[in-house]
């Protein structure tokens, strides 16, 4: 594959079915999705104040709330956030705002959000981390992967693409889970990480960079690319 075509394989289209977020509207507006991360907490204020009463809640200021949405008493949220229709917020997780979780989406014990957007059906149901990052449809995290979001010497992030590296101006910046994508259980998805849709990584990999459409990242180095027909 050509640098050229990894570009390519990492802009919003190749990776994101925009019609399974209520985000759709902002990240129409990117070409590379880790470009709508700085707009999320205004985006959610705009539409919130739009949103029919007769389906959300507000539960707090900046804070929207599907009626049909299962929402734990022990959960702490802070706004901005929307939170879809059927989606199910278990014990004691932690939002700290800017954050927008999707339809049917589930939201597990102590995983705590910020700054991100979960597509409908997305699951993190067990002590998972997403901070800056965003979800595709019905992406998975095992129980204990973390997205980290900030490099240790607090540089840039940059993603890291064959033998070339591409800047994206930003100090926080998690990552990006293509529609469909499975991230095994222990799992560190390091700064910067693109994860391709219809992908699978293995439990307690260390990943960075960009791992392609279909492929099974076993460890750096391993990837093998398979069809959804092995998958299933």
């Amino acid at each position: 594959m050509r640098e050229t075509e990894r570009i390519r394989a990492i802009e919003t289209n190749q990776l994101l079915n925009l019609r399974h977020t209520i985000a759709a509207h902002l990240l129409e507006e990117t070409t590379y999705p880790y470009e709508a991360l700085s707009k999320i907490g205004d985006y959610i204020r705009n539409i919130g104040a739009n949103l029919s009463e007769s389906r959300f809640e507000v539960r707090g200021k900046d804070v929207w709330v599907s009626v049909s949405a299962i929402v734990d008493e022990s959960v702490s949220i802070t706004g901005p956030c929307i939170i879809d229709a059927g989606a199910e917020i278990r014990h004691c997780a932690f939002i700290r705002g800017n954050v927008i979780v999707g339809k049917n989406a589930v939201v597990g014990n102590s995983t705590e959000l910020k700054n991100c957007i979960l597509f409908d059906s997305v699951q993190v149901p067990h002590y998972n981390y997403v901070g800056d990052s965003i979800l595709g449809f019905k992406a998975h995290m095992g129980a204990g992967s973390i997205l980290s979001n900030v490099k240790s010497d607090r540089t840039l992030i940059e993603i890291i693409y064959g033998k070339q590296r591409k800047r994206t101006g930003l100090k926080k910046f998690g990552a990006v889970i293509g529609d469909n994508s499975e991230i095994g259980c222990g799992c560190v998805l390091n700064p910067g990480t693109i994860v391709g849709r219809d992908s699978i990584i293995y439990p307690l990999s260390s990943v960075r960079g960009y791992v392609p459409n279909q492929s099974i990242y076993k460890s750096h180095g391993q990837v093998e690319i398979i069809s959804k027909a092995e998958k299933l």
